[in-house]
């Protein structure tokens, strides 16, 4: 794992960088994950282990740093992402969230449409209203999710037999999960759907299977944005079928022209 510090805090972002020639895709992940925890697996898989593979733990989440001096909204997380990329001299990349990292990928997007290759997306946030968990985690005020609020989620989701996302959940930074919650609730202007539809890169969307049906399959193909479904999975399609996200990302990847220069 690497570390970078972060000129506009000094606090330090951790990452995995797994080398390779091909165009490099950088990784992030969704509400209650992190990179190192969601994508080795996917990153590991034949289809992709040609590309240059970054896989980022956000601020508050993983092994990054979790300051309690932080805002942890969308649009701040996609700033220091963006001193990241250019830290690491990242041009003609591929783009790739899930769920709530979805949403910051819009937001960084948005920062450097001129060093994108691609964009590719798996059951992003799109709209304001936030999904199930951050709506659940954003009906709490921030002192009492912080107080017991997070210890009850994660509770529930052990009993649920959520147990890998109720792990991956209790190395988060409370505050974090709340302030990140209530971000994706709110929403901001532009939208991260406007955002999108406005990208002149290659698009694509990726779906589980068991998430269908969804109204959002032919809204998006109608705007000219590449659909791919993963078989066999839903929401958490990152651990229950690797190679098929693996395996959706490349042909979304197939889709784009590298940039000229």
């Amino acid at each position: 794992m690497k570390e970078y510090k972060l000129k506009t805090n000094n606090h330090y972002v951790r990452y995995h960088d797994f080398p390779g020639e091909a165009a490099p895709i950088l990784f992030l992940h969704g509400l209650g994950c992190a990179g190192s925890f969601d994508f080795p697996q996917v990153a590991a898989q034949p289809e992709l282990s040609g590309h240059r593979r970054i896989l980022v733990d956000m601020l508050g989440a993983g092994f990054s740093d979790k300051p309690a001096d932080f805002l942890y909204d969308v649009n701040s997380h996609a700033e220091y992402l963006l001193e990241l990329i250019t830290s690491l001299e990242l041009h003609d990349f591929i783009l790739f969230g899930h769920s709530f990292g979805g949403a910051v990928a819009l937001s960084l997007a948005d920062k450097c449409r001129d060093r994108l290759r691609s964009v590719i997306l798996s059951e992003a946030n799109l709209d304001n209203g936030g999904g199930f968990v951050s709506r659940v985690i954003a009906d709490y005020n921030e002192t009492d999710f912080v107080e017991y609020g997070f210890d009850e989620v994660i509770s529930k989701n052990r009993r649920a037999a959520d147990k890998l996302w109720a792990a991956s959940l209790s190395v988060w930074s409370p505050l974090a999960a709340h302030r990140v919650s209530k971000s994706l609730v709110e929403g901001q202007s532009p939208s991260w759907r406007d955002i999108f539809y406005s990208l002149t890169c290659s698009k694509t969307f990726i779906f589980g299977e068991r998430s269908l049906p969804d109204p959002d399959v032919q809204e998006l193909s109608g705007r000219d944005i590449h659909i791919e479904i993963v078989k066999q999975a839903g929401h958490s399609m990152a651990w229950e079928n690797p190679q098929g996200l693996a395996a959706a990302i490349k042909s979304g990847i197939a889709n784009s022209q590298p940039k000229t220069i």
